[in-house]
């Protein structure tokens, strides 16, 4: 097995690469990470990389894969290279991702009253009326606070020059956020001296903003502090790792129905 360090050797390929930048320019950004990883050996990484896959199965930090035979409990792909966003990046995803769900409200909105964005021709009245998830029953119906999305998975890309680009939204309640957090409490246990000294943003904090979110939308006559509870299919949900997860964050019961 090879003891030269963990990034001899490598080639991007002539594609964008979060560590190395694109052709040949590493970003600055990565510099400090790039430094550490090198001072590592390929063994020492992949020890490093069994033991954290070990301790999330031990944790319980799994997803259920179904098939027509066996029921799977896998744990979460675990990278051992962090992705690194830089401030700057993060700055445009956030305010990026922001407009966009705010235009996906808008646009049920509009679809569901007025229609002008299907009267104005910007889209086909078939592609809308005539999809299997429209509903009728949503027509003029004021909805609290004018929120039809309320969380939402937005898929990030980046095209052959690092432009960021959006693959798809998921919109009807999403899961992974609970791997976010657990990854990031792994990250920090099995590889301290790799982010020993870099600035990271927290990510602590989604299950407070979650119940905040979740408590803005509540009916007007609501008081002051609302409940709110997760509702839950059960144990053999493949997201149930998540419900217990965001349940415990947010202080919340967990139900089933």
């Amino acid at each position: 097995m090879s003891n030269e360090n963990a990034l001899a050797g490598y080639d991007p390929g002539g594609f964008f690469c979060e560590l190395f930048g694109h052709k040949g320019k590493p970003p600055t950004h990565t510099a400090t990470a790039r430094e550490r990883l090198s001072q590592l050996d390929i063994p020492s990484l992949r020890r490093r990389s069994r033991d954290a896959l070990a301790e999330l199965y031990d944790l319980g930090i799994t997803f259920t894969v179904y098939s027509d035979r066996d029921v799977i409990d896998r744990i979460l792909p675990f990278d051992v290279i962090p992705r690194i966003i830089s401030s700057a990046d993060w700055q445009t995803i956030d305010s990026g991702v922001q407009q966009r769900v705010a235009a996906l409200n808008l646009f049920l909105s509009d679809i569901y009253h007025d229609r002008k964005i299907i009267k104005d021709g910007v889209i086909p009245e078939d592609l809308v009326l005539g999809n299997a998830n429209y509903r009728e029953e949503m027509v003029g119906l004021k909805v609290p606070g004018g929120v039809y999305v309320h969380i939402c998975g937005t898929d990030i890309v980046r095209d052959g020059k690092g432009e960021f680009r959006v693959l798809e939204d998921n919109a009807r309640t999403p899961s992974g956020v609970s791997y976010v957090i657990e990854n990031r409490h792994l990250m920090l246990r099995a590889f301290a001296d790799l982010t020993e000294g870099i600035d990271l943003r927290p990510v602590d904090d989604y299950g407070s903003q979650l119940a905040s979110a979740l408590a803005a939308v509540a009916p007007a006559n609501a008081t002051n502090d609302p409940g709110i509870v997760l509702l839950s299919p059960g144990t053999f949900n493949s997201a149930y790792f998540e419900h217990v997860f965001l349940a415990r964050e947010m202080g919340v019961p967990l139900v089933e129905g």
